[in-house]
């Protein structure tokens, strides 16, 4: 496998956006792209990856941008059909975002590890970033909440984020290996990028992998993350609500639900880190973790924000 000049770790929708100005930057190409699994789940029979896909189809530029997930123009006539036959549909999954999940399950009963799936999938789609699920192991994001455990996709999406969350944890993360290829992407990178993705559900979950978060603090390429908060709230999904439930077993205070508690948390490996203008109060003190801060516009309104970002990105960590 060819060296690819960056690699990103990426959750899904944030992730995703701001990839899509990346590869308009750097040739997609000489991009690797780490891709948090835990919250992959079977649904109606078929393996679904949520932010794989959100992904894929982002950098293959059929995204839905409306909804920041599934396939622009799709229509749900199976989801419709299968509610007769009385199924609970809440996890929207529309008719042509379907012949993806069952061509994964496909393969994966064929004995295909899901990365390898996954390099089919994208190279099918016209996309030449290469897209590395974090394992090829089962890993569940599961919420511990005041009505009960939960999938992360059923507290999510189902229960609407609704339930006091008092515990997360990566079912079977401690028996995953890294998908092949996710550890030379690391190590060998000239520089690595945290997408601005939840940093307990998405980036959090890739960083429990074995290994991972070793071999970020190994390797020689600088590191520059983006903060998914801005003025202590996620532009999308629940990353300030997590932060301030889990406050106790993230090791942060709960008035750090902020850029700067993202960054407490990367503090180990970060070269530098971006944030919002909105929060630019706060540069001096992430800069006291030993973190150089870079402010800017971190909005991504449109592609050229996205691309704006990504340069500010790549001048970040000297690429």
């Amino acid at each position: 496998m060819a060296l690819k000049l960056i690699t990103a770790l990426a959750g899904g929708v944030g992730a995703a956006r701001f990839l899509e100005g990346l590869i308009r930057v750097v040739k997609d190409e000489e991009i690797s792209i780490i891709v948090n699994t835990g919250d992959d789940i079977e649904l109606y029979g078929l393996q679904i990856s949520p932010d794989i896909d959100i992904v894929i189809y982002t950098l293959a530029g059929i995204v839905d941008d409306e909804k920041g997930w599934g396939i622009k123009g799709d229509t749900f006539h199976c989801l419709e059909a299968l509610q007769r036959y009385g199924y609970d549909t809440w996890f929207m999954l529309g008719d042509r975002d379907l012949a993806t999940h069952i061509y994964r399950t496909h393969l994966l009963k064929k004995g295909l590890r899901l990365s390898e799936v996954i390099d089919k999938e994208r190279i099918a789609l016209g996309v030449k970033a290469r897209i590395i699920p974090m394992t090829d192991d089962k890993v569940e994001t599961i919420m511990v909440t005041d009505k009960g455990d939960m999938h992360f996709q059923e507290y999510l999406i189902k229960r609407k984020t609704q339930d006091e969350v008092l515990k997360v944890i990566f079912k079977d993360i401690e028996k995953a290996k890294p998908a092949l290829g996710v550890i030379d992407s690391i190590i060998k990178a000239k520089g690595i990028t945290i997408c601005p993705s939840n940093p307990i559900v998405s980036i959090g979950t890739i960083l429990s992998v074995p290994r991972v978060r070793d071999s970020l603090r190994e390797t020689k390429a600088k590191i520059v993350g983006i903060s998914p908060l801005i003025a202590g709230a996620p532009v999308k999904g629940p990353a300030d609500k997590l932060m301030s439930s889990l406050s106790r077993q993230l090791h942060i205070e709960k008035e750090e639900v902020s850029a700067y508690g993202v960054a407490k948390l990367y503090r180990d490996f970060l070269d530098a880190f971006i944030i919002d203008n909105l929060d630019a109060n706060l540069k001096e003190k992430i800069e006291a973790l030993g973190i150089k801060v870079v402010v800017t516009d971190t909005i991504m309104k449109g592609l050229k924000e996205k691309m704006e970002l990504a340069k500010v990105a790549l001048k970040a960590i000297g690429v």
